[in-house]
């Protein structure tokens, strides 16, 4: 499931991870190095299976609750329409 942000959405990396400014509401959101590394992997064409990889190895979680923090990200940045499955 490769995603994109929506047009009005703008990034900024940041020494703690990424902020996202969604332009049509001035609301911005901050995803820590977890988040940051699951958008990327999608963004870069990966599944939602790869992005749960991906926190396994790089923090070290167990793969249930990596998933289910995986599927927890992607609905609520598309249910506040900064993604575009």
């Amino acid at each position: 499931m490769a995603v994109r942000f929506a047009k009005d959405v703008s990034t900024a990396k940041t020494d703690y991870g990424t902020v996202l400014l969604d332009q049509r509401s001035g609301q911005y959101w901050e995803l820590n190095p977890t988040g940051t590394l699951v958008v990327q992997t999608l963004m870069d064409g990966g599944g939602e299976t790869d992005a749960v990889d991906a926190v396994v190895v790089e923090f070290a979680v167990d793969r249930p609750r990596a998933a289910q923090d995986v599927s927890a990200l992607i609905e609520q940045l598309r249910q506040a329409g900064l993604v575009v499955l």
